[in-house]
C-alpha cells in the first residue's frame, strides 16, 4: 500500500499548554515525533501538516513534512472536529494538486510515542482485513462495570447495569478506548460517510506504553521521561 495522505493535525491554538505542538519532548517539537514516524514508514506515505500557524508551518518544513496550504481558521478553533479537517486536506490535494489516494491517514501530534512500526501494523491490518479503515485502540484501564457516577448530593452509583454477584477482573470482557493515535481509512469511503467508522472498521492494539495522549504538562512531562528513558 503506497497511496496513502498522511494528514497531521497541528493548531495553533492550546489551552492545556500554550504552544503545545511547538513544547519541546526529549529535544524535539513535540510535532517532530509524529512526522519522523510517518516518514519512518514502510509505506511510504505523502506526509503533509494541516495547520493554521506560520510558526509550526516552518518547524514541520524543517523536520520533512509538506505544508502545501494553511488551514482556515474557522477550522482551527478548540471545539473544531477533525473529520472536517481532513476532508478539506483531501479535497485541497485533489483540487490543487490532482491527489486523490486510495487512503488517509490521521496523524495526530499529541500521540509522540506511536511508532512508525504501529503505522506499519495498521496498513497491514487493513489490508489483511479488507477494511474500510483501522482506528488505533489501547485496552481500556477500567471496566465500565465497575465505574461509578455520583448524584447531585454525591452519592455513589453504578454507571451502568452489571451482571449480579462478584466479577473478578479476569472474567470481564475486553474492552477498548480509542487512543488518538492512528486513523487509518478509504479515501472513498471518508468522502462517502464523513466518519471514520463503519461495520468494517476494524481496530488496532496498541500497548499503554504507547499509548499516552498528550493533554496537560503532567502528560508532556511523562512522555519527556519516556522518550529521553529510550534514547539512554
Amino acid at each position: 500500500m503506497s497511496n496513502i495522505l498522511a494528514v497531521i493535525t497541528a493548531r495553533g491554538g492550546s489551552k492545556g499548554i500554550p504552544r503545545k505542538n511547538l513544547a519541546l519532548l526529549a529535544g524535539k517539537p513535540l510535532i517532530a515525533w509524529t512526522i519522523e514516524a510517518a516518514l519512518g514508514s514502510r509505506a511510504k506515505p505523502r506526509v503533509i501538516v494541516s495547520t493554521d500557524d506560520e510558526d509550526i508551518a516552518r518547524v514541520s518544513q524543517a523536520w520533512g513534512a509538506e505544508v502545501p496550504f494553511m488551514r482556515p481558521p474557522e477550522m482551527a478553533r478548540d471545539d473544531s472536529p477533525h473529520v472536517p479537517v481532513v476532508l478539506h486536506a483531501v479535497e485541497w490535494m485533489e483540487s490543487h494538486e490532482g491527489l486523490k489516494p486510495e487512503w488517509v491517514l490521521l496523524l495526530q501530534p499529541t500521540s509522540p510515542l506511536r511508532t512508525a512500526e504501529d503505522i506499519d501494523a495498521a496498513v497491514g491490518l487493513a489490508l489483511e482485513k479488507n477494511a474500510d479503515g483501522v482506528v488505533s485502540v489501547v485496552e481500556a484501564p477500567a471496566h465500565p462495570f465497575v465505574l461509578k457516577r455520583m448524584t447531585p448530593e454525591g452519592a455513589l452509583q453504578d454507571f451502568m447495569p452489571k451482571p449480579e454477584g462478584y466479577l473478578p477482573r479476569q472474567s470481564l470482557p475486553k474492552v477498548y478506548a480509542v487512543n488518538g493515535a492512528i486513523y487509518l481509512v478509504r479515501t472513498d469511503m471518508l468522502l462517502e460517510k464523513q466518519t471514520f467508522y463503519t461495520d468494517r472498521t476494524f481496530g488496532y492494539v496498541m500497548p499503554p506504553e504507547r499509548s499516552l495522549d498528550v493533554d496537560t504538562p503532567w502528560d508532556l512531562r511523562l512522555a519527556d521521561m519516556i522518550l529521553r528513558n529510550a534514547q539512554a
